[in-house]
């Protein structure tokens, strides 16, 4: 008789797994662990792997209570009591920290289900624990990172973002408040934050350096929410994962003058926005300079210097950085102090 494939015999087949083996092989990774406690007996049993994620021998016996005290004190009042087990059946999932006896914290989530009988009355639990303190550490590193970034924007105009490609066009929010654009705007022309006189500067050198796939800055002039403008600097690094050509590009935009950022730690655009034409004149009287010489150092109109000095151009006028760099660069330094005064001197 002829066996068709069908028929042939395919050997003997391997054992079906047991949940078991299933939660052993699971458990073998060191971050989990189950338990069970039974309400008519009293009897409560613990698995290897929640004694390995608790740091006690297997010895020990299982208890709800011992399983409480290796909570952290202030995470303690979130997890379930045994009267709130025992009586109300009641068991939610929580994420808490535990202090293992060797002083080690580990952050864990606590998943249960309560079992009743027909009456409705709960007669067992069982519980699982999930050790998560990695992905907990990530998510802090992450929260800190965006925090820090907010603050270099809001305090400092210091903004980082990391793109796949260039040229930048993904701004986050506080950069996009300062330029008073949207990220569709940006997106449509990503020149658009940049005085419309420098498009064809950089439209072209930011692909020709990009091209090259070295570390590269520019130094555009940005067009700010108020009005006014400030100068920039773009300082772009290409970042590679072993590969030839760049996987992304990290991007850092500050003040071009940052380094001149007071000892208070007040960034030069909110100093330069407080410095008023009473101070143009002062920094002037202090350097002996007449209208002339500001003018001839800012390469401004002499108008447009006198208009500065009485206020007629207001803080968003595009030639106030002229003439504030100017200042600076014959020795002028102006700082923000108490009560958002401006001071303004010629150190020696």
């Amino acid at each position: 008789m002829t066996q068709t494939p069908q028929d042939e015999d395919p050997g003997p087949r391997p054992a079906d797994p047991s949940s078991r083996d299933f939660m052993r092989l699971i458990e073998a990774f060191g971050l989990t662990g189950a338990w069970r406690w039974d309400f008519a007996t009293g009897r409560q049993v613990w698995s290897s792997g929640l004694y390995r994620l608790l740091g006690l021998p297997e010895s020990e016996p299982a208890s709800y209570e011992r399983l409480l005290g290796l909570v952290h004190p202030a995470d303690r009042d979130v997890l379930e009591d045994a009267a709130q087990i025992l009586q109300g059946g009641i068991f939610g999932s929580h994420t808490v920290r535990l202090i293992r006896p060797d002083g080690t914290a580990r952050t864990v989530v606590s998943r249960g289900e309560v079992f009743f009988d027909a009456d409705g009355r709960p007669v067992a639990v069982t519980g699982v624990l999930l050790d998560v303190t990695d992905r907990e550490r990530l998510a802090e590193l992450h929260r800190l990172e965006q925090q820090r970034r907010v603050s270099l924007a809001r305090q400092a105009q210091v903004f980082i973002y990391t793109e796949p490609t260039l040229p930048l066009t993904e701004y986050g929010p506080d950069f996009l408040a300062l330029v008073g654009l949207t990220r569709d705007a940006v997106k449509a022309n990503w020149l658009d934050p940049i005085v419309p006189e420098e498009w064809p500067r950089w439209r072209e050198e930011v692909p020709r350096l990009a091209a090259l796939g070295r570390p590269f800055s520019i130094t555009p002039t940005l067009r700010l929410a108020g009005g006014g403008t400030a100068p920039f600097r773009m300082t772009l690094v290409p970042l590679r994962d072993g590969t030839a050509e760049p996987v992304c590009w990290t991007a850092v935009i500050a003040p071009l003058e940052s380094e001149t950022v007071d000892a208070g730690g007040t960034p030069p655009l909110q100093i330069d926005q407080a410095v008023e034409g009473c101070h143009l004149r002062a920094a002037r009287g202090l350097l002996d300079w007449t209208l002339n010489d500001l003018a001839k150092a800012s390469g401004l109109s002499l108008s447009t210097v006198r208009r500065l000095e009485e206020d007629s151009e207001g803080p968003a006028s595009r030639s106030r950085p002229h003439v504030l760099a100017a200042l600076r660069q014959a020795g002028i330094v102006f700082t923000l102090v108490e009560g958002g005064t401006v001071a303004v001197a010629r150190p020696e």
